[in-house]
């Protein structure tokens, strides 16, 4: 169980991947918030900062949300019961739902990052708050139903493919060295131990060569978060 996360739900699979890029999430859409509220509309240079972050956040929720969606789910679907596809069906409407919420908040941080408008700034403000809360929302709904699904469902075998294709992905090489800093950054201590172990060397290393840059630019991108 990680800050902010609903359930951690019992069974043969661990779920450990799943659980850190959930809390990742969570932590990005805290700071966006803040950053919303406290950033002067004419500080156009945060602006784009905040811009070409908001798209970091948006690749690996968009691969994180199509490796569920095309992969995930429908392996599940044969093997569940009504209630269960009922759950799944919900899974994928739920991010169709997200799609444009997240997308409007887009719009608002091209805009400022190109010209200082207040009323743009409150109604990204706006917009921020709700997308947060509904995708607050789904993560909860998918630790304590679609993810018990996988528990009863998935073999470690199978659920080892899916972490396999989730970690491939396609990426930029900036995409890719933004990617482990991205996961482990203010994870609990005894969260990053067990995921290292987990991990093995190559992500311990692109931990350490790269966290301190990533966390100088989150400082300076956050700067005037509330």
């Amino acid at each position: 169980m990680l800050p902010g996360q609903a359930a951690a739900p019992a069974g043969p699979n661990d779920l450990t991947g799943m659980f850190v890029i959930h809390h990742a999430f969570r932590r990005d859409l805290r700071a966006f918030v803040a950053a919303v509220t406290g950033t002067p509309a004419g500080d156009t240079v945060s602006w784009r900062a905040l811009h070409d972050r908001w798209r970091l956040f948006g690749t690996f929720l968009h691969h994180h949300h199509t490796t569920e969606d095309e992969a995930i789910w429908p392996l599940l679907l044969s093997r569940v019961d009504e209630a269960g596809r009922e759950t799944l069906a919900a899974m994928e409407a739920e991010h169709h739902e997200i799609d444009p919420l997240l997308a409007a908040c887009g719009d608002g941080f091209a805009t400022l990052a190109t010209h200082g408008d207040e009323d743009v700034r409150a109604s990204l403000e706006v917009r921020m708050v709700a997308a947060a809360e509904r995708l607050h929302r789904h993560l909860a709904h998918e630790e304590t139903e679609a993810l018990v699904l996988v528990q009863a469902h998935l073999t470690p075998a199978e659920w080892e493919v899916m972490e396999e294709k989730s970690a491939k992905g396609s990426y930029t090489f900036r995409e890719l060295m933004a990617l482990v800093p991205w996961i482990m950054y203010g994870l609990p201590v005894e969260a990053q131990r067990r995921l290292l172990k987990l991990a093995g060397p190559t992500l311990a290393l692109l931990w350490r060569v790269n966290r301190r840059g990533f966390a100088r630019r989150e400082a300076a991108t956050f700067r005037s978060a509330v």
